[in-house]
């Protein structure tokens, strides 16, 4: 394809990729506040609950917006996709994101597997945000 340079496209994944790595951090560390109130029996912050949300929510967005400029870009410089293990592990990584979004959801007294759930899914994404950031990054190499 004769397209323009995709270098925009790559500052903004990179961007993206940045802030998602930091909001999950915020995440691990909000997250474990709440923890710290709920098993010590300390009384929670009124704003923690809807921060750690809103952080989720965002790490929601920032990985499927990572999907979409990975699709375009990828289309766009090769006609086509699946041309490195990025793909499969950015799949993996966006499915972990989802369902650890999902299991969120769910997580209440009476449903005590959703908390366990979770909390599984974000330590198996932990590891595949690694793999998927190196893997990211000899693909963007290969661009530049």
């Amino acid at each position: 394809m004769d397209l323009p340079s995709f270098i925009w496209l790559w500052r903004i994944a990179a961007w993206s990729m940045g802030l998602s790595l930091t909001t999950y951090g915020l995440l691990a560390v909000s997250g474990g506040a709440l923890r710290y109130t709920r098993l010590g029996d300390r009384p929670r912050p009124s704003w923690l609950r809807p921060a750690h949300y809103l952080l989720g929510s965002a790490l929601v967005g920032l990985v499927l917006l990572l999907l979409s400029i990975g699709i375009v870009g990828t289309l766009g410089e090769y006609g086509r996709l699946g041309h490195s293990v990025h793909l499969p592990v950015g799949l993996t990584v966006v499915a972990l994101i989802l369902a650890s979004a999902w299991s969120a959801s769910r997580i209440s007294p009476e449903r005590p597997w959703a908390r366990k759930a979770h909390l599984t899914l974000n330590g198996i994404l932990l590891f595949s945000l690694v793999v998927v950031t190196a893997t990211g990054w000899s693909v963007v190499q290969k661009y530049l």
